[in-house]
């Protein structure tokens, strides 16, 4: 076999995280993967992705475009690219690991090991027993941070939790007297409803409902609609809102404290195929934010599959609460280019009294988004 060099693997590696973005939304609980198949002299043999939850794996596929288009015999001189350790268990497809050796593939370049319990290194073991050469470790960070939700979860049992704040240059998300459309651009609000589409949740605060009466769907961009969560420790919101009444109630959870009474909206919104979700509250008359992430990594109420992702478009009680309580994974900050002085801040106290205590991010990077800027701000290291 002619080997394919190592200052090639980089940028098929990276190919193999675009691809594997077709699958944003869509595949979850599974992460997102991408595969690609080069011949020795370079030539891509085949490229696709892992497209829905319970359909056929990236290294599935590609084995069989790249047979179909070129014959069976093409695979016993090719290297297989993929982010993601390829599966040696039975789930609901068949290993990867047992197609792979199947079909005589002599190379196997991985992106990062699998950290699902029940694979962790053990495909790659698979593989090597087997005569294939395995390489791991190409762009490693970049392919964890590209499924940090799946990984985060398997090692928490808790969704990845992405707070996005839109917010004047100085610091306010609405005037004084409560108005707030439109903060950011078209091209920003775009990027937003691209990321509601992408994640497996949506998180709101009871102050937003009353305010704003959002709907927390999907409108600019082509996807799936996520689950659409709102925090009603009370159980007091109107039964009005457009989260219990449109056509996407079923997709609504309502999460009040543990002994509240039930809800005006309940039997609509059940009726309608929504959830109550009851969870317990703190000494200090609050919801339990901790208990309710573990609840929503488990199956959110719905006896569904769980949520590896949240996205929490909060005002400022709930995102300082989840800065208190250190449960921001990823903070996405939209600032616009305007000033109101006055008005309602992002981001209330935070008991922070020295420079020196402010909370910082391990990574992060800026990008213009329209007329706005974005930062990406992740907590912690990938």
């Amino acid at each position: 076999m002619s080997a394919v060099g190592e200052e090639s693997h980089a940028p098929r590696m990276r190919r193999c995280l675009n691809l594997a973005r077709r699958g944003a939304g869509a595949v979850s609980p599974n992460p997102m993967v991408g595969a690609l198949l080069v011949g020795p002299d370079g030539t891509v043999l085949g490229e696709e992705a892992h497209e829905f939850y319970g359909g056929p794996h990236a290294e599935a596929r590609v084995i069989q475009s790249a047979e179909q288009r070129h014959g069976p015999d093409v695979l016993q001189d090719a290297t297989l690219y993929v982010n993601l350790e390829p599966c040696s268990h039975h789930g609901k497809t068949p290993p990867c690991t047992d197609l792979i050796i199947e079909k005589d593939i002599p190379q196997v370049v991985v992106g990062t090991i699998d950290p699902f319990p029940s694979a962790q290194g053990r495909g790659i073991r698979q593989l090597r027993e087997h005569g294939v050469s395995v390489e791991v470790g190409v762009c490693e960070q970049a392919c964890r941070r590209f499924n940090e939700a799946f990984f985060h979860h398997v090692e928490t049992g808790r969704p990845l939790v992405t707070l996005k704040i839109a917010q004047t240059l100085d610091g306010r998300i609405a005037t004084r007297t409560g108005h707030s459309q439109w903060i950011t651009g078209e091209a920003a609000r775009t990027l937003v409803h691209r990321w509601r589409a992408e994640l497996d949740g949506v998180l709101v605060g009871r102050g937003t409902v009353e305010s704003d009466d959002p709907r927390l769907t999907v409108r600019h961009v082509d996807g799936p609609q996520p689950l659409r969560l709102v925090l009603d420790r009370k159980s007091t919101l109107p039964p009005d809102r457009t989260l219990f009444t449109d056509a996407h109630a079923s997709h609504t959870v309502a999460v009040v404290g543990e002994d509240r009474p039930r809800p005006n909206y309940a039997n609509r919104l059940t009726e309608a195929g929504g959830t109550i979700l009851r969870i317990p509250e703190t000494p200090d008359d609050h919801l339990d934010l901790t208990a309710l992430l573990q609840r929503l990594g488990t199956d959110a109420g719905q006896d569904a599959e769980p949520l590896q992702s949240l996205l929490v478009e909060a005002g400022p009680g709930l995102a300082t609460a989840l800065f208190r309580q250190d449960l921001v994974d990823r903070f996405f900050c939209f600032v616009a280019p305007k000033v109101v002085g006055e008005g309602i801040p992002a981001v209330r106290d935070l008991g922070i009294t020295e420079m020196d205590d402010a909370l910082t991010f391990a990574e992060q990077e800026w990008e213009t988004v329209g007329e706005d800027a974005l930062l990406r701000g992740y907590r912690r290291p990938v």
